[in-house]
């Protein structure tokens, strides 16, 4: 349904829209600065790559790890592998390429799956907040509340959730045309790059994408925020000091993930359209850079998967 909704969309814009292709000028036109950048972010890709798909052979293959939390960081990573995958594949083609085109179809696609994938991660860090409270405040009820049924309703929930979102913004998109500027300042095509660009009036695309982004991600962090205060409560009522450690020790992993999550993103949406360079930063932060660091987050700072990795060693050995 989606995929045919996308067609139409894009035949629609086609039709209506002079320019068929964009150029993306985010990044620096130094051939040797490219040549270091397309290195760098390779490599970035590679451990993006490599690190999330182990997170979730270890947690497929550990049944010690088969828990609604690993269950959750399971599905951040296959989403990381995804968020990456919209934007890192082109941005490296650009480097190594001398003209750094993106199709109207092809941008509009990847504004949409940059804003789903986006879009799913904020509810997916919410879901994972939730579960830490109820772990912290009801230990013992903790496999009883967080069922299966209840686990796979929160990531498919979390998914279709995003995904209207992308789609609606998408559909209003569809009445912006372009029939003049072709350069677009930065390395990915995002829905703010693009209204500059735009010879029509852009007011209801902004307007729909300033409240999905107030309703949405927001939203999001105000629940994030709320689930960590009563957390907070939680803690402190425990009275002894071991507990308490150990209570603050399985949050911190996923607290640090939001930090970087919505740190950067937030940011990157609130700063206004200009192409500078602190606005590149904030993008190749939460889509570049966070899916690679998430995996080191939870594998570094997590004794479960740490003890995890060696017990499949050992049956490998």
């Amino acid at each position: 349904f989606i995929s045919y909704i996308l067609k139409k969309i894009l035949k629609a814009m086609r039709n209506h829209s002079v320019v068929s292709e964009f150029i993306l000028l985010g990044l620096s036109a130094d051939p040797q600065i490219q040549a270091l950048l397309f290195v760098l972010f390779l490599v970035i890709y590679l451990l993006t790559l490599m690190g999330n798909l182990m997170l979730l052979l270890v947690i497929r293959a550990d049944s010690y790890l088969h828990t609604p939390m690993y269950f959750f960081l399971g599905q951040l990573s296959f989403l990381d592998l995804c968020h990456s995958s919209v934007t890192v594949p082109k941005l490296l083609e650009n480097l190594l390429s001398e003209k750094k085109t993106i199709s109207l179809e092809g941008c509009l696609v990847q504004v949409f799956f940059v804003f789903a994938t986006g879009g799913t991660e904020s509810c997916l860090l919410t879901v994972m907040a939730y579960d830490r409270y109820v772990a912290i405040s009801s230990p013992l009820l903790y496999g009883q509340i967080m069922n299966r049924q209840l686990c796979m309703g929160l990531v498919w929930g979390s998914w279709s959730l995003a995904f209207l979102d992308a789609l609606i913004n998408i559909l209003v998109a569809l009445n912006l045309h372009f029939c003049g500027g072709q350069n677009i300042h930065h390395f990915s095509c995002e829905l703010p790059s693009l209204y500059p660009l735009s010879c029509s009036d852009v007011s209801t695309s902004f307007t729909a994408l300033l409240c999905s982004s107030l309703l949405h991600f927001f939203g999001n962090f105000l629940m994030i925020f709320f689930s960590y205060v009563r957390i907070l409560f939680t803690i402190l009522n425990i009275s002894s000091t071991s507990g308490r450690s150990k209570a603050f020790s399985t949050c911190s992993s996923h607290l640090t993930a939001v930090i970087f999550f919505y740190g950067s993103g937030l940011l990157r949406y609130l700063m206004p359209n200009s192409g500078s360079t602190q606005e590149l930063i904030f993008s190749l932060q939460y889509s570049v850079v966070t899916p690679m660091l998430n995996p080191l987050i939870y594998s570094l700072k997590n004794k479960e998967v740490k003890a995890a990795v060696r017990r499949i060693l050992r049956k490998r050995i």
